[in-house]
């Protein structure tokens, strides 16, 4: 009898114990989603090894995320879209290797990097903000890959046509900054906006959790079921930055940074690989052809059942692209096979 109370009192403490976190997940999930979010990201960072730093400045701080240390190979830079932040590539850093010096930069007034004047979020302005950092960071006694989607793509052309010493090969991932012969359903969105003076919503900045759902349907082709708790955790995360990301909005969408990378593509010297979702409802896929018209030697896959947020979408696919694109640069300049 004795050892039967043994065993059902360990079975107590055992499941006591248990039921502590399950109830504290329970609880973050219903009452706390963004709380949640960001465990999330914590916890993803720290199993592929990134670890997050600081540089700063002149009284100007940004925030990244890095793995590896510079070597033999380039150091990857990555450049996230708008509104999002430098966990935005974690799907991707997933499936390159582990060696590979890669860095993830929150871009200007983003996540954890210094919010100033409007000018900085202009593309140009965040240019000069992204060599800023480079500089900082010493990323550039090297030339680097970089890599950049949607307004990242934007800025990471015009990056390289501003400074091609620095960059020894780029992928733009359905980079904007493109006038598109095709018009896209954000495009119909944007004409609705200019209609109204700007008055109505941006469908790229939600508020509540059914236009995080339409934001979602606009940008991803492939349909992601998530439930009402997380999407109301993404509002909430965001929430306390829409007026800031208005004012992004407004900076990329007016002159001149509206088509600031199609203005600089023919300054661009170093090898280009162009990557991009078929079904993009928010830049077209006719863009592609834009870029090839001006650089008929860059490298382009298309996507097939891919929308705009090709990271998000089909990450394994796009890391192996990327890997491919820079051996290949490296065999070609080497003259000899290296291992990745």
């Amino acid at each position: 009898m004795a050892a039967d109370l043994e065993v059902v009192n360990l079975f107590i403490i055992a499941g006591g114990t248990l039921a502590i976190p399950i109830l504290a997940f329970v609880a973050s999930f219903l009452l706390w989603p963004s709380a949640l979010i960001k465990v999330y990201y914590w916890y993803w960072r720290r199993t592929l090894g990134l670890q997050v730093r600081y540089a700063d400045c002149g009284g100007y701080r940004f925030c990244y995320a890095c793995r590896g240390k510079p070597g033999m190979r380039p150091s990857i830079l990555m450049l996230h879209g708008f509104s999002a932040h430098k966990d935005t590539w974690l799907s991707v850093v997933k499936y390159l290797p582990k060696h590979l010096h890669i860095v993830c930069v929150d871009m200007p007034g983003h996540e954890g990097t210094t919010r100033t004047n409007t000018e900085d979020y202009s593309i140009q302005g965040q240019v000069k903000r992204i060599h800023q950092f480079v500089e900082t960071i010493r990323l550039n006694r090297k030339p680097f890959h970089v890599v950049g989607t949607s307004m990242g793509g934007n800025v990471a052309g015009v990056y390289a046509a501003c400074y091609p010493k620095e960059i020894c090969s780029m992928t733009l991932i359905c980079p904007d900054g493109i006038r598109h012969p095709c018009e896209t359903k954000f495009d119909n969105h944007l004409q609705d906006l200019e209609h109204s003076n700007y008055t109505l919503n941006i469908p790229l900045i939600p508020t509540t959790p059914e236009e995080m759902e339409d934001m979602f349907r606009l940008c991803s082709h492939v349909r992601f079921k998530i439930p009402q708790q997380i999407l109301q955790g993404l509002v909430d995360v965001r929430q306390p930055h829409n007026t800031f990301y208005e004012e992004v909005f407004m900076e990329i969408v007016g002159e001149p940074s509206r088509y600031a990378l199609q203005e600089h593509l023919h300054l661009i010297t170093a090898p280009l690989q162009v990557i991009w979702g078929k079904k993009d409802q928010v830049v077209d896929v006719s863009g592609a052809a834009v870029i090839v018209e001006v650089l008929p030697g860059c490298r382009v896959d298309l996507l097939e059942n891919c929308g705009h947020s090709v990271v998000m979408e089909r990450p394994c696919r796009t890391a192996k692209l990327i890997l491919e694109f820079i051996i290949l640069q490296q065999d070609t300049r080497g003259g000899t096979k290296k291992s990745y």
